[in-house]
């Protein structure tokens, strides 16, 4: 399955980097490499995470990585996946 990254989600995960680099620059490089690995995984197990409680589509699922969610949506004809949204699931959309 091909993953592409919507321009909202890309927009909300540098902000969330810029934020966690304020800390420590490392840090922030190694959230983005991790939460990659983990959306990548997403190809070979498209459905490992819950159905979406946000949306009443069973194809929008929500990932959660160190306190973000991640809103994707899969598209099985197309066989493709759509990330997008993140968010701290603290704070809802």
């Amino acid at each position: 399955m091909q993953i592409n990254r919507s321009s909202k989600y890309l927009s909300e995960l540098f902000d969330i980097l810029e934020y966690i680099a304020r800390d420590k620059i490392t840090a922030s490089m190694d959230f983005k490499a991790n939460l990659d690995k983990q959306i990548d995984n997403l190809a070979l197990f498209p459905y490992k995470y819950r159905k979406s409680i946000y949306f009443k589509d069973k194809n929008i699922r929500d990932m959660t990585y160190k306190g973000y969610t991640i809103i994707y949506r899969i598209k099985p004809i197309k066989e493709e996946i759509d990330i997008l949204r993140i968010f701290n699931k603290n704070k809802p959309i």
